[in-house]
């Protein structure tokens, strides 16, 4: 099978082509990505001879259509992705993550793409006090990036449903592990620590999150594109919510830090309070999280440690 990666040279899309490569050494991989900011070959350096790799803009018809030529199936993972950069100016998250995701969508009905796999946010749901989303839950989104995303979903189900696309979308909690770009907040604090500078708490570090090592992400995304029911919608979970606090003392505490180094900051604009997927569904198909958040996050710090060559350029 010849899969077309889009993002591929991003966080979790890197992560992803390398989990395929050794879990399905059959298929063949096409990586198309614009090599933005987050996007970097470097993140692809140690399989770039087992890929095949096109710079190009999925906005761009032009490049998806040189892309998925005798691709079989598209797992989109392009898009810009960072809250505070949307509040900032939210036009390239309108273009890439909703007109890009029109262009493949239009490729894969062209080109008669056997699967196409959207790769979402739990954000798209907006903020939950109690309780945990659902796929069948409406989509709230409060910052322009998720709002983005969500603009991305309902086009995915509409061209399921209007076209019969053979279409499928993950929504995920947050990821980390390597190759994170640091701006989140776990690279962004683990690489200032290594700096000796303090981390920039928002507000009173009481916002909640479900944390997800991107790897087990990517067994779950594979999953789905191996036995999801097309036109499903499947959240993924780790399961481990923390607030904010609680993580920075975890990261503190694992570098040998003091509180002194938290520096709180105002809050962002818009900020959810806590996002909570339920993952009944996906778990059905016989997925759970396998990576423990304590191993993971110290996986996650001693990668940065040993790979300063990696971001010292970026910071």
């Amino acid at each position: 099978m010849k899969i077309l990666v889009t993002g591929g040279a991003g966080f979790i899309g890197s992560n992803f082509v390398r989990y395929m490569l050794n879990e399905h050494p059959d298929h063949e991989l096409v990586v198309l990505d614009k090599l933005t900011y987050a996007g970097r070959l470097e993140n692809l350096q140690d399989v770039l001879e087992e890929i095949a790799f096109i710079k190009g803009d999925i906005c761009n018809k032009r490049d998806v259509e040189r892309a998925i030529k005798d691709c079989n199936a598209i797992l989109n993972f392009a898009a810009e992705t960072h809250v505070d950069r949307s509040i900032i100016d939210a036009g390239d998250f309108v273009r890439t993550d909703v007109l890009g995701t029109y262009h493949l969508l239009e490729a894969s009905r062209k080109f008669n793409i056997e699967k196409f796999i959207q790769i979402s946010t739990d954000e798209v749901y907006g903020s939950i006090e109690t309780g945990s989303f659902k796929e069948t839950d409406p989509l709230k989104p409060n910052s322009p990036y998720s709002a983005s995303k969500a603009g991305a979903d309902m086009l995915v189900r509409s061209y399921h449903r209007t076209y019969g696309l053979p279409t499928l979308i993950t929504r995920s909690s947050n990821n980390y592990g390597p190759f994170q770009f640091p701006e989140k907040i776990i690279p962004l604090f683990i690489t200032n620590l290594i700096q000796g500078k303090k981390v920039p708490l928002y507000g009173d570090g009481l916002n909640i999150r479900d944390w997800l090592y991107v790897l087990d992400n990517c067994r779950a995304i594979d999953l789905v594109f191996q036995k999801g029911k097309l036109g499903e919608i499947y959240n993924i979970g780790g399961g481990y919510e923390i607030t904010n606090l609680e993580l920075t003392k975890k990261i503190l505490k694992l570098m040998n830090k003091t509180k002194e180094f938290i520096e709180y900051v105002p809050d962002r604009l818009g900020h959810d309070r806590r996002y909570s997927l339920n993952c009944e569904k996906i778990r059905k198909l016989g997925w759970k999280p396998e990576t423990d958040f304590n191993n993971g996050l110290k996986k996650t710090i001693e990668w940065y440690k040993e790979n300063k060559w990696w971001w010292k350029p970026l910071v």
